[in-house]
């Protein structure tokens, strides 16, 4: 944010931020011809008179477009001018595909300006003009507005000095087409069950896309209070973030709704939609009342969304001690839509795959799926919504907090849904961002819209929510909640920063609680901000500074010799190892505060010791067979185990693996086979030590040990190395076949059971295992004489329909009926089937209709290329699609969207080979000026270094070790 200091006048022309005209004589024009204000503002900006500036970029040098010097320098607006209210009035024409609108800003004037600078992105100004606090026009012309398409800015001259500490309205008409991609106020379409096309109009303005909409302070911390107006047809309903207050009849049998005036809030998250959806409702026991909108025919897919939304905002209520603060809460599924879902106060948006379930249909994964982005965007009504980050470089503690919370509530509201299953691999998909060099500290430097669209990545979300964790562990669940309570009252309907959460998290606590070794604030040490872990006194600040201000992962090892164990940290990479070259500088300067804990073979209750330094030594109490850090992977670190440490952990888990929670066994599988990939641990023994998942029966685990194989296998044979995947594919379907026989084709059996049931049984028919393809072929066979009349069991229906898709009439018939269905979620499952054929022609005629966009929606296009990328045989036919269609995607997938990342991470994600690596490098070169400043890009190569590292390593390897297990 830029702060601005007043200061007296002859120095404003040094100050690099000083405000346009702030300091000019107050004297107040007469009303000027339109001709003469444009030479009057002509005149005064070439002057650069009291004109922001910076030595890198002054305001002369920001052209607006009529040529004029544009009054403002900088990507952030001046913080001079604060909206208090907006008013505003937007009418959608659902048959000319355009909308109209007027707003009037009050707005609070903090210094003397005669400029008005706010964002607008290809909207029309048809009109404008500033009114005093009665609403009478300062000047008796319309006045001029200059626009600066660059910052997505605009500016509007006031001939009369707008005075400090007085109030002030913004007046202004404009008008747009509606949007053809997913930002902004733009149009969406579905099609019935008789195959008329409809159309309605939604909006999505998170990050930087309300300016889309209206003209508007669009950045988080104007937050300001709204009242909506939105005309309409008499066949379709409007809705917002408040409840309807009434609706009148205007001209031409139009409506005009009115809604009641909003609480303070951030423009991401003002929301209108315009459709003819039905709805179905409950309510809250605090009486709010929650409803839930899709197509007029998807209207049956609602109901458990409703129920869960109601028991989840219940929860939320109780946990945070803070009632959701709006009479209602609606939830609607919108047929296009990029992302999974957006949490606009009072009416939160999600795509259908993400709101919709079919029992009929929809599997035990689809339904965990649709809990936790409910639970995810209702966590967001507190944190996002109340309390808002103040800029976006910490957007972390919105989403890194939805991210988190989503687990937590899912847990305590639905623990039959084991949510706790999958936090595991929410941390391991963080890790495997984390330990690239191309990472990025969870607080980064983001200003421009680009910049702050790759914001919204795992880092922000995933490792986010994997520290909360930790601290969570490190606080105790109390003290945890009562501080995030603190955090919530204290920020409430404003802005805060990182420092802010630490700060507000410091709780003051008795002597018993300090010595007992509780986590909590020592009021002896209150200079010091001192916690309490295992008796010791703990910076809280400093220590998390270390987690969210410097990028990457640690690495603790661990050397055991007697009763000592010898601890060092060093920042995890897997790029690179300590013989190369860049070793040094890439670790220099990193250094953890890690909360660690280990049990031992001796101890029955976890053992808690910070690490703060490079090195440190622990003395345990008596010698011991194992030791195990990290329990149950409560901490963001990864472990090596020095010397014989993985041997003896190996043997344990050979001889009695349940002496570890589950957790703790996959945490084990994970933190191997990462280090195998850095070069850190031989493969074989990493490969070793998950051959006691014979006798494993926790899916975590199982399923753990079993992705890294189908990785690996994935990998060689891309690479088309034949006796290595052929003897991949047959130890896998040998060692694990007890596992694949024992599962059922049904939908029997608790949740982890069903996600056990989809993944093996899916593993196993990709790589052609005849029981299984055989008996997928059957059902198929019986579904498709049915006409697709007869139900299949839904966990393994996906695997049935990827059979089916092999050959010609199977496939045509998938594709027919994924043009009719009615459930995005079934379709989803007939398009990844689709892309899994291996007939190259088929792949290519997919793609050419997920760019057209009319049998495959757009927002299914990333998805697809990533699908197709996937399979063998649609490898670099997916990339050299990318490469053809690139502008077109650009097009339809903002730069640093996260559509445009998927694709680009997900056509190269198993490149493996260094000609591979200098092709995507030269396209990336080609694209310099566009793609240059994304970090993606270098995400992207660091993951193709990354394979080509892992077989120059392990190849050999595997092949050796692979030969010795099926002699």
């Amino acid at each position: 944010m830029i702060h601005i200091q007043n200061k007296r006048c002859n120095m404003y022309r040094m100050s690099a931020d000083v405000q346009p005209f702030q300091c000019q004589n107050q004297t107040k024009p007469e009303s000027l011809s339109i001709m003469h204000l444009l030479v009057f503002i002509s005149f005064f900006l070439k002057l650069q008179f009291c004109v922001p500036s910076d030595s890198s970029n002054s305001a002369g040098d920001n052209l607006a477009t009529n040529g004029l010097p544009f009054p403002w320098s900088k990507v952030r607006l001046p913080n001079y001018i604060v909206p208090v209210r907006y008013y505003l009035l937007i009418h959608p024409n659902l048959t000319t595909l355009t909308f109209n609108g007027s707003v009037k800003i009050e707005i609070d004037v903090k210094n003397y300006t005669n400029w008005v600078v706010l964002h607008s992105k290809n909207l029309k100004i048809f009109t404008a003009t500033v009114l005093d606090e009665g609403e009478a026009h300062l000047s008796d012309k319309v006045l001029p507005v200059l626009e600066y398409p660059p910052h997505e800015q605009i500016a509007i001259f006031s001939p009369k000095i707008l005075t400090s500490g007085e109030k002030y309205f913004l007046y202004l008409e404009f008008g747009a087409p509606l949007s053809e991609g997913f930002y902004g106020f733009y149009k969406s379409t579905y099609r019935t069950k008789g195959g008329e096309t409809r159309v309605l109009a939604s909006t999505h303005f998170e990050p930087t896309s309300a300016r889309m909409a209206l003209p508007c302070f669009d950045e988080p911390v104007f937050k300001a209070n709204y009242s909506v107006r939105i005309r309409r047809g008499p066949s379709h309903i409007s809705l917002s973030n408040m409840p309807l207050e009434k609706t009148v009849e205007i001209e031409n049998g139009l409506f005009e709704d009115h809604f009641e005036a909003s609480v303070r809030m951030s423009s991401y998250l003002l929301a209108f939609v315009v459709c003819d959806f039905k709805s179905v409702s409950g309510m809250t026991g605090t009486g709010i009342n929650v409803s839930i909108y899709a197509v007029p025919e998807k209207w049956h897919q609602t109901h458990y969304a409703l129920e869960a939304a109601v028991k989840l905002l219940e929860f939320y209520e109780k946990y945070f001690n803070i009632l959701y603060p709006l009479p209602k809460l609606d939830l609607i599924a919108i047929p296009d839509f990029q992302s999974g879902a957006m949490e606009n106060w009072g009416l939160t948006t999600y795509r259908e795959t993400s709101l919709l379930y079919n029992p009929d249909i929809s599997s035990a994964s689809d339904k965990l799926w649709v809990t936790m982005v409910i639970g995810h965007e209702l966590a967001h009504q507190w944190f996002g919504n109340l309390v808002t980050m103040e800029w976006w470089n910490d957007i972390w503690l919105n989403e890194g907090f939805a991210r988190y919370m989503e687990f937590v509530s899912v847990e305590a509201v639905y623990p039959e849904l084991k949510v706790e299953d999958n936090f595991l691999d929410t941390c391991f998909g963080a890790i495997g961002r984390d330990s690239l060099n191309s990472s990025r500290p969870i607080s980064s430097l983001a200003e421009n819209p680009t910049q702050i669209k790759e914001m919204f990545d795992t880092v922000s979300y995933d490792k986010g929510a994997c520290i909360l964790h930790m601290l969570r562990n490190f606080l105790t669940d109390e003290g945890f909640q009562s501080g995030i309570i603190r955090y919530l009252r204290r920020f409430s309907y404003s802005n805060a920063r990182n420092e802010d959460l630490w700060d507000i998290l410091i709780k003051t606590c008795s002597e018993e609680d300090f010595t007992s070794g509780k986590y909590c604030y020592s009021s002896a040490q209150a200079t010091k901000n001192a916690y309490s872990f295992a008796g010791e006194h703990i910076d809280l600040k400093q220590m998390m500074y270390t987690w969210t201000l410097q990028k990457g992962i640690p690495l603790v090892t661990v050397k055991r010799q007697g009763r000592k164990l010898y601890i060092g940290q060093e920042r995890f990479l897997k790029i690179v190892q300590p013989n190369d070259p860049l070793w040094d500088s890439l670790q220099s300067g990193f250094l953890w505060h890690i909360p660690l804990t280990y049990k031992t073979s001796h101890s029955d209750h976890e053992i808690k010791h910070i690490l703060d330094t490079k090195s440190d030594v622990l003395t345990m109490d008596e010698d011991v067979q194992w030791v195990k850090l990290n329990s149950d992977m409560n901490g963001y670190y990864i472990v090596h185990y020095e010397d014989d440490g993985w041997n003896a952990l190996t043997e344990l888990l050979r001889v009695n693996h349940t002496a570890l929670s589950f957790k703790d066994r996959a945490n084990l599988i994970h933190n191997a086979f990462q280090l195998v990939t850095a070069g850190r641990l031989s493969l074989d023994k990493a490969l070793d030590l998950i051959r006691y998942l014979k006798s494993e029966t926790h899916n975590v685990p199982l399923l753990q040990g079993l992705g890294y194989l189908q990785s690996f296998y994935k990998l060689i044979e891309k690479r088309n190395i034949v006796d290595v995947t052929q003897n991949l594919k047959t130890y896998i379907l040998r060692y694990f076949r007890d596992v694949i026989d024992r599962q059922s084709w049904s939908d029997d059996g608790m949740v982890s059971d069903r996600r056990l049931r989809e993944e093996v049984l899916s593993l196993a028919c990709d790589l052609g295992y005849q029981p299984c393809s055989e008996k997928a072929k059957q059902l198929y066979d019986g579904w498709v004489e049915s006409n697709a009349t007869i139900s299949l069991p839904t966990d393994v229906s996906e695997t049935v329909y990827m059979i089916g898709a092999q050959d010609d009439s199977g496939w045509a018939y998938l594709l027919e009926k994924y043009s009719i269905s009615m459930c995005e979620t079934e379709k989803s499952k007939f398009l990844s089937a689709l892309a899994n054929s291996r007939d190259s022609e088929k792949l290519s005629r997919l793609l050419e209709l997920g760019l057209d966009g009319t049998v495959i929606k757009t927002q299914n296009l990333p998805s697809l290329i990533y699908r197709v990328a996937r399979n063998p045989v649609g490898h670099f036919l997916a990339w050299d699609f990318v490469k053809k269609h690139w502008n077109e995607l650009v097009d339809k997938f903002p730069l640093g969207s996260f559509g445009i990342r998927n694709i680009i991470v997900g056509t190269v994600t198993q490149f493996s080979s260094t000609e591979e690596l200098n092709e995507v490098k030269d396209f990336f070169r080609s694209f310099a000026e566009q793609v240059s400043h994304l970090r993606v890009t270098q995400v992207a190569l660091d993951n193709v270094e990354k394979n080509i590292l892992w077989l120059t390593r392990n190849l050999e390897t595997m092949r050796s070790w692979l030969q010795k297990r099926l002699k």
